[in-house]
């Protein structure tokens, strides 16, 4: 396909400074432009057609399935759409006061208590932008509570199927991380951290479900061994869309967490954002929360800077404010069925479960939650690995799934259903990886060069992200020599 500057043919869509138009004198003649500027021309038609053909290239979850195991990619309702772009909200200035803002301050304090309710947790902040600045947000929380109690506590233990999100958070905050192993049951093993405790110990970073979609069976166990130490429990809410209304991260025993808004409650990731990731916290460490913190008063919402041990800032105005709107439609939209939101998600990845087990081996036997983890080996020994796997699915107008994720599964493919895909969708994906499967067996050249008809075949992924080309330069005619520059 050609870009807009090939398709330019010099005609006018709009043309706002023609010959008649009055020069301006407002700029000094030295700030002019004297030469074309070098945009294309076309008519406001073809301009438009043109970046409808490109819009048709892109993959979304109105085009078909988006099984990115730990992503949660659930459908967006566009009624979320609707109400984030209500004028109240949009024209409404982050500097005005909270006597102006009720509304907005008035929409947050809800969602903070839903979210409360949700999560189990005394206290709430909106503020952080993503699941990782949440992460970040937490551990600044946690080192702040120790340097309260006038104890310096420099490590913090992840387990070794954890996002990397969660070693990098904990990093950045000034920690040293320690790695607890997993079990034969992809659990954390606890008998390894039992090892690993000491005074020095702040906290544990979990995702429960854990990352490769099992059910830490002994999680009240670890809570008990990590409070006895005087040490803290962080909840990685990743996977919160599993066990909505059955369980939540405070009758887990966990101390801080963060939920990611654009997972759990169906807003937008947009292209890496913006997301939202609000945290959690358990009574005694809500004085650390990054302040200002949306409070009622009775008769007015308002804003809390009054807040002496607070970490302080975390993100400008009101943080994501788009995405809270979004986030608190779907809340109030389901209400008591966020539920059946968690059960439904469940139910989907055990379903696909069953159907890929006698053609893909399964990394873990025991019933999984919302995803969980297939991997290659067994096609790679015909000589189509995983990459390639993914790679053929997009010939089906699938997404691929997640891949070579969690590092602790050789050749790793992590599925997500989510509860948004009917069964009909399931079952063709399954039928697709099916045959996938056979054609690994019986063709692994069709799967190995895949895929054959998406815009962009195959390319070499370690020179893209290596050397991206991102910008496009005009060829022309050097007057001087002919060449091209």
């Amino acid at each position: 396909m050609k870009t807009i500057f090939e398709k330019s043919n010099n005609v006018d869509g709009i043309n706002v400074c023609g010959d008649d138009v009055v020069q301006t004198t407002a700029i000094a003649q030295e700030y002019l432009r004297e030469t074309e500027i070098g945009l294309p021309q076309m008519s406001e038609l073809e301009v438009l057609r043109h970046y409808k053909a490109l819009s048709d290239r892109n993959f979304c979850v109105e085009t078909g399935m988006y099984p990115l195991g730990s992503c949660t990619m659930k459908y967006n309702p566009k009624v979320n759409e609707l109400l984030a772009n209500l004028e109240g909200f949009t024209s409404l200035h982050p500097l005005q006061s909270d006597e102006e803002s009720q509304g907005t301050l008035e929409l947050m304090y809800n969602l903070q208590e839903q979210l409360k309710v949700i999560t189990g947790m005394d206290a709430v902040t909106l503020q952080p932008a993503a699941g990782a600045h949440g992460e970040f947000t937490g551990m600044l929380i946690i080192k702040k509570y120790f340097e309260k109690l006038g104890e310096t506590r420099k490590k913090v233990i992840v387990p070794d199927s954890a996002h990397g999100t969660n070693p990098a958070s904990a990093n950045m905050a000034g920690f040293e991380i320690v790695q607890v192993k997993s079990n034969a049951k992809g659990q954390v093993d606890i008998e390894d951290l039992k090892t690993l405790l000491d005074k020095d110990v702040a906290a544990i970073m979990m995702t429960n479900p854990n990352t490769v979609g099992i059910f830490e069976e002994q999680v009240l166990e670890i809570s008990r061994l990590m409070h006895e130490n005087g040490s803290l429990l962080y909840y990685d809410g990743a996977n919160l869309n599993a066990v909505m209304g059955y369980t939540n991260p405070a009758i887990m025993g966990f101390d801080v967490c963060h939920i990611n808004l654009h997972k759990t409650f169906s807003t937008p990731h947009g292209g890496g954002g913006p997301g939202a990731g609000p945290v959690g916290v358990v009574d005694r460490l809500k004085a650390f929360l990054p302040k200002p913190t949306i409070e009622f008063d009775g008769e007015k919402y308002y804003r809390n800077y009054d807040m002496p041990d607070s970490i302080g800032k975390v993100r400008s105005f009101y943080g994501n404010f788009g995405v809270l709107v979004r986030a608190y439609a779907y809340i109030l939209m389901m209400g008591k069925n966020l539920k059946n939101a968690s059960e439904d998600a469940v139910l989907n990845a055990n379903y696909l479960k069953e159907r890929l087990k006698r053609a893909y081996n399964i990394a873990y036997s025991e019933k999984c939650m919302h995803e969980f983890v297939i991997n290659g080996e067994k096609q790679k020994e015909s000589g189509a690995s995983t990459l390639h796997i993914a790679k053929r699915l997009m010939d089906y107008e699938i997404h691929p799934p997640t891949v070579y994720f969690p590092l602790i599964v050789h050749e790793a493919i992590m599925i997500e259903p989510t509860e948004s895909e009917s069964k009909e969708r399931l079952d063709r994906f399954a039928e697709v990886m099916l045959k996938i499967a056979d054609e690994a067996e019986t063709n692994p050249e069709l799967v190995v060069s895949a895929p054959h008809n998406t815009p962009v075949k195959k390319v070499d992924e370690t020179t893209a992200a290596r050397r991206p080309d991102l910008r496009y330069t005009v060829e022309k005619e050097n007057s001087n020599n002919g060449k091209k520059e």
